[in-house]
């Protein structure tokens, strides 16, 4: 069995620009994470809360809660001021990458480009468009290496129509989940050492795609495309980011011999 640890990226709200006085939050939006064989799920969680602890040393000192029980958001500790002067954070991170390579785990993600101006903008719709996405992503994965798999998600305040969606896509009569045992579970993240290990990849994820469909408006964040660019494009299986088409780059032209 296989266990997928998903978390959100971007904004669920309208993008007019980052310059806008209220729009301004992120171009796209969609969950990220990664895939792990059952078994190699505990010793993953013990091994991100050893990474976790190592990296946040000086600042877990003046933490009154047990390491366990305490989180860093993603958007928090995976800034462009933090990956440029600490070395130890870029290195903590692609560690945590290369630890799923060696649990024989997959990075995922499926994000969409906004496009739609603020009236026009659906963001409930959103959200289950992308989690109907995922769900088929990662079932197209799992039934391809022959698994079933389990999805954990981060607690969301829509946590219902969520799950609705999620059950209407596993049972969907015309392309249903089949290796998708059950709908997606919710739950705390600051309990979960996995599921704060997908926060920061969704970050991570989130930064990098941020910065391939605006490199202009994010060019402070071309570090995410340097520094792990290829790496989560190896490490990656049945991931995508969605553009309209007025937004995907022009094709080069054909050159004549």
């Amino acid at each position: 069995m296989l266990i997928a640890f998903l978390d959100e990226f971007g904004h669920i709200g309208p993008f007019v620009s980052r310059s806008d006085p209220k729009f301004n939050h992120s171009p796209v939006f969609g969950l990220a994470g990664y895939v792990l064989p059952h078994h190699q799920v505990r010793h993953f969680a013990t091994f991100f809360f050893k990474l976790k602890s190592q990296m946040l040393a000086a600042e877990l000192k003046f933490v009154k809660d047990h390491p366990a029980t305490w989180e860093k958001k993603g958007k928090e500790l995976i800034t462009s001021r933090n990956i440029k002067k600490y070395v130890h954070i870029r290195e903590g991170l692609a560690r945590l990458l290369n630890e799923i390579y060696k649990c024989n785990g997959k990075l995922v993600y499926y994000g969409r480009q906004k496009y739609q101006g603020p009236a026009e903008s659906n963001s409930s719709g959103l959200y289950t468009t992308v989690m109907a996405h995922t769900i088929r992503a990662i079932d197209g994965y799992c039934c391809g290496v022959r698994g079933q798999f389990m999805m954990i998600l981060d607690q969301h305040s829509d946590r219902l129509k969520l799950l609705e969606s999620a059950t209407k896509t596993m049972f969907s009569p015309e392309s249903p989940a089949r290796c998708l045992i059950e709908p997606p579970f919710q739950v705390e993240s600051h309990l979960y050492q996995t599921i704060q290990a997908a926060d920061w990849i969704a970050s991570l994820v989130g930064r990098l795609l941020s910065f391939t469909v605006e490199p202009k408006q994010y060019s402070d964040w071309e570090w995410a495309e340097t520094y792990f660019g290829k790496r989560i494009k190896d490490l990656s299986t049945h991931s995508s980011l969605w553009r309209p088409a007025s937004r995907q780059p022009p094709l080069p032209l054909n050159k004549e011999k």
